[in-house]
């Protein structure tokens, strides 16, 4: 990583705690998070191990920020995807399963594994929760406008088939094939959530 320049002292600081993190979430991305270690993150970013502690009190806190940042980085992709979709409440249903696959596909899923992973630490749980939440919502939207009455459930069984698919792709399943296939059944359960004489539309 190249060698930081600012203007103050705070801006220096600032950058090195941004490099910190970005060198935490590209380990995560690379699909191990065992090696989200001080040792690691600061030869990334060609600092001394001890200097890691001016930023982060231990590992469990570095990788809640990570967690933290991420997450308006993933909803605000989830979002361009529905606006995109347009109106139709299938489309946007579509646009939100294939956008959660392509996150996966990027490596994006695995800064939230990490946190799930990680049963000793509230923070960190708790971020991934929020995270969880915080990607659902659009998707909630999505089901009110088609007319669900239970739209939070709705989503969060939606939100099955994006899973069943994640673990497909993992297991080295082809994107096009596994993506398409898993947009197709969380629109074919669209069926039945409207109520009778709903217009299936916002």
């Amino acid at each position: 990583m190249p060698k930081i320049h600012a203007a103050t002292v705070a801006d220096h600081r600032s950058q090195q705690r941004a490099a910190l993190l970005e060198a935490a979430r590209e380990i995560l991305t690379e699909g191990d998070a065992s090696r989200v270690t001080f040792a690691e993150v600061a030869r990334r970013t060609g600092l001394a191990r001890n200097s890691v502690y001016k930023y982060f009190p231990d590992r469990r806190h570095l990788l809640t920020e990570v967690v933290r940042e991420a997450t308006p980085r993933w909803t605000r992709r989830i979002h361009a995807a529905l606006a995109a979709a347009g109106e139709s409440p299938e489309a946007r249903v579509a646009a939100f399963v294939t956008v959660q696959l392509e996150m996966v596909r990027d490596g994006e899923h695995r800064i939230a594994l990490a946190a799930a992973d990680d049963q000793d630490s509230a923070a960190l749980r708790a971020g991934a929760d929020e995270a969880h939440r915080a990607l659902l919502s659009p998707l909630v939207d999505a089901l009110r406008d088609l007319g669900d009455d239970a739209p939070a459930m709705s989503a969060r069984l939606l939100q099955g088939f994006v899973n069943a698919a994640t673990t497909a792709l993992e297991a080295g399943g082809d994107f096009g094939a596994v993506t398409s296939r898993a947009v197709r059944l969380a629109v074919a359960a669209l069926q039945g959530i409207a109520p009778a004489g709903s217009g299936g539309h916002a």
